[in-house]
């Protein structure tokens, strides 16, 4: 059973991009590791700006600087 989490801002993802990512990633799995999308999850989080850093900084702070 493939478990595959998925990390990302909440910069305003949308429904439609959120159902690519999981079609494609168990696409992947079901093409490259002969998986059964039956039981292959897909897990996407979204993670608050603030909460995520890059460079040493936080995220949020850099995009206000820009």
């Amino acid at each position: 059973m493939p478990y595959v989490n998925i990390k990302v801002t909440d910069e305003g993802v949308t429904t439609t991009q959120k159902r690519k990512l999981i079609q494609g990633v168990t696409e992947l799995l079901v093409n490259v590791l002969d998986k059964d999308p039956e039981t292959t999850h897909i897990v996407i989080d979204e993670v608050p700006i603030d909460n995520w850093g890059v460079r040493g900084e936080q995220y949020g702070k850099l995009l206000k600087h820009n």
